[in-house]
């Protein structure tokens, strides 16, 4: 009898899974786990034409749907790979840069910095904070006031596509000290170069003392939106900073001391360039050259 139970068990194993086996498709293991492959190039427009077709929405910190076809190719240049770039990851196609905001952590994942994307436009909104251009959603916040903001990961899977498995090699604009005066900035350069991968070289950050961290979330700096601003010799602070949240991991390492070259995330807000380092290894001593 024991015998016949055995049997009768292994029969209807058996049975399950090749009913189980006959419901799925063999996985594709060429195409990428990521976003939506059945994107194609049909329209792509450079983001320095996207800035121009927008430019009243963004210089106005309005926002508005993309209602045409439009879609814009470019390699990834920052992420959220240690906290201080939270929710959004910039892309560049040599004529401009855009920030993308999307509602997920751990984007470094799939976004690493060298990978190019496809993202179609279509039904997406454009707008700006500060002025900065942005790519999302609307949201309203608790004001009242609605802006372009984070896309859920869903949308955004259905957006964007994956070009080839990354490794473009990804070069940080040196920054024209020219384009900026002790109390003002070059709105033109500021316009332009908004969103870009850029690396300011041989300056001094004012707090910096050997103890003084970046962004310590204990009184010894102010705060704002849980971000400290850290002034750079020479400038006044309505011009240019080093912007570090209170949730990067290097929030609570001290600031280097001496002339050092800042590379970062070159974000404005309004007439103000914000550097978002995107690793602490984006501030080193300063170069020779």
């Amino acid at each position: 009898m024991n015998a016949l139970k055995t049997l009768a068990i292994a029969l209807s194993c058996t049975l399950f899974a090749s009913c189980m086996d006959s419901g799925y498709d063999e996985p594709n293991l060429n195409e990428p786990p990521y976003g939506n492959n059945d994107i194609t190039e049909t329209n792509v427009i450079s983001i320095a034409d996207l800035k121009a077709r927008f430019s009243n929405t963004i210089s106005g910190n309005m926002m508005e749907q993309i209602t045409e076809d439009l879609q814009i190719k470019g390699v990834v240049t920052g992420n959220d790979i240690q906290g201080n770039i939270y929710n959004e990851v910039s892309i560049d196609d040599g004529t401009a840069a855009f920030i993308i905001c999307i509602a997920q952590g751990g984007l470094y994942g799939y976004l690493p910095v060298g990978q190019e994307i496809l993202v179609s436009l279509k039904d997406l909104y454009i707008g700006a904070y500060g002025q900065q251009g942005e790519i999302g959603t609307p949201y309203t916040n608790a004001s009242g006031r609605t802006y372009v903001s984070r896309m859920s990961r869903m949308l955004w899977n259905q957006h964007f596509k994956l070009i080839g498995m990354g490794g473009h090699t990804v070069t940080p604009i040196e920054f024209d000290k020219t384009k900026i005066k002790k109390s003002t900035a070059d709105a033109q350069y500021l316009a332009e170069n908004c969103g870009r991968l850029m690396v300011l070289k041989n300056v001094v950050l004012t707090d910096a003392d050997g103890t003084a961290a970046f962004a310590p979330d204990d009184g010894s700096v102010t705060l704002v939106s849980n971000c400290a601003n850290r002034a750079i010799e020479g400038y006044n602070t309505s011009v240019i900073v080093l912007r570090t949240s209170s949730y990067a991991d290097f929030a609570n390492d001290p600031m280097p001391t001496g002339p050092v070259d800042i590379t970062g995330i070159f974000t404005r807000y309004n007439n103000t360039w914000q550097i978002l380092l995107r690793t602490v290894d984006d501030i080193k001593p300063a170069s020779s050259n």
